[in-house]
Parts: C-alpha cells; structure tokens; sequence
C-alpha cells in the first residue's frame, strides 16, 4: 500500500515537513494571538493548532506514500469486456458505444478505461488524475479522496495560521525599525497567504471535477482520449449527477469497473 519513505521524493516530503514545523515555531516564538494564550495557560487553542498541523503532516505522508492506483499486472476479470482491436475500433463511428482495448507501450500491461502511464512514476494508474510533485506521487483511484482531504486539512491550517500570523504585528515609529521588528513575521504572512491561495484554487477545482466525475487529465486532455475526444464539448459518460458523483468519490471504497458506467446506457437498453 505505501511506497519506500526514502524514494525520490524523500528531499521533497523532509522539505515540507521542515517548512511546516518552521513555520508554526515562528508562530509560537512571535508575539501572536498563539503565543499570548499559551503565557496565560489558554491552552486549548494552541493544543488544537499544533494537533491539525500534525493531521496534516500525517495526511500529506499517508497520500505521497500510498499506491495511487498501480497497475501492476493484467486484470483476467476484465477479458470478457474486451476484445476489440485498437484498429477495429478507429472503423466504428463514433456515435456507436464500443469497447477499446489497449495496451500501454511503455509497461506492456492492459490498461483498464480511464488509467494512464506516469512516466514519472514508470507505472500505469487506474483512474488516473495528475502527476503531484508536490507531494512526489501520482493522483489516482486510491488517494484522490485523501489527497483532497489533505487539500482541506492544509487549507484549515494555512487560513488559520494566517489569522495567527496577522495577530503578531507590532508597531513601531518608523518603517526601519518596523521592517526590523516584523520582517520574519512578515515574510512567513506572505508565504502562508500564497501557499493558502495555491490550495484554495487547487482544492476548488478538484472539488469542481469531482463533481462532474472527471479528472484532470480527462478535462485537460479530452480530445487527446480516445473514449472521450468523439463525446460532446458538455458531455461526460461517467456524469451520474453531482450527488451520485460525490458520494462514489467520497464514500465508495474499491476498484469500479469504469467500462460498465460508460457502457450503462447501452446496458439499460438491452
């Protein structure tokens, strides 16, 4: 389930662990809000910071190091679905639903609908979204959901640490003496403020795909994908309403069989 803590992304991971504790230590050190309730025994607020900074360093290992959704050899269960050259397949018109099989060139495995090669990762990945190097691992089928929750875990703390931040502000007569007595403080409130836009935006548009049931590189690159470039500009076969799609996302466990809910319209009919 989980990769070698020491792989290539080890500077990565040790990198953000190390800025994280930096940051909240600044945050401690600084005459802030934090710093003046822990002087005064209010410790509730600092123990429950320092506790949803430590879920989101726990988050952000659990999801660079799980398997996103590895391929690692044929599925036998999906043979029956297949059977359809890739050649065969470019004959059909594109307004009839038909199954196509491929094979990665670069792992030689079948690739189940919706997975895609990571070169990064030299592995094909089921319901594959995007690349991270934030977090040195590929999104896929079995993370998406925890890297999502990560995004809102490390938005909590990015937000809140921001409020923290703006409460250290002391005054001074002169801009010298201010920039003197303020600059590290300052320079960690423009850090927090932008890595806090960065998962804002970045937790909103996966949200925003999510709901539509589609990925990244499925929105990015639709007219490059072969079960997707002869669909409409606004259709999508795996939309099952934003209620459905969210419930699969978050609450279904397991591997779906992606092939079935493009194939269901066709399947009702029969």
């Amino acid at each position: 389930m989980f990769k070698n803590v020491f792989g290539s992304g080890f500077l990565v991971r040790t990198a953000h662990v190390i800025l994280t504790w930096v940051v909240a230590l600044i945050l401690f050190l600084h005459d802030t809000e934090l710093r003046k309730q822990e002087e005064t025994g209010q410790l509730v607020q600092p123990v429950l910071f320092v506790l949803l900074v430590l879920v989101s360093v726990l988050l952000y290992f659990a999801v660079s190091l799980m398997d996103p959704g590895f391929i690692l050899s044929d599925d036998s269960n999906l043979q029956f679905m297949l059977g359809v050259t890739e050649e065969q397949q470019d004959m059909i018109p594109p307004s009839t639903k038909s199954l196509r099989q491929r094979r990665c060139g670069h792992c030689l495995l079948q690739q189940p609908m919706r997975s895609k090669h990571c070169q990064t990762c030299q592995h094909c990945v089921r319901r594959y979204d995007h690349h991270c190097p934030w977090i040195e691992n590929c999104v896929g089928e079995r993370n998406h959901r925890w890297f999502v929750l990560y995004l809102a875990v490390q938005l909590l703390v990015l937000l809140w640490g921001l409020h923290i931040a703006w409460t250290g502000f002391s005054y001074a007569p002169t801009w010298q003496l201010w920039l003197r007595t303020n600059g590290m403080l300052l320079a960690v409130t423009v850090l927090v403020a932008l890595l806090s836009l960065i998962v804002l935006l970045l937790l909103g548009s996966h949200l925003y795909l999510v709901s539509l049931n589609t990925t990244t590189w499925e929105f990015m690159s639709r007219h490059r994908i072969s079960y997707l470039k002869h669909c409409g500009a606004d259709e999508n076969p795996f939309d099952r309403g934003t209620f459905h799609n969210l419930w699969g996302f978050f609450c279904v466990w397991g591997t779906v069989v992606w092939e079935q809910v493009y194939f269901r319209e066709s399947s009702d009919q029969v």
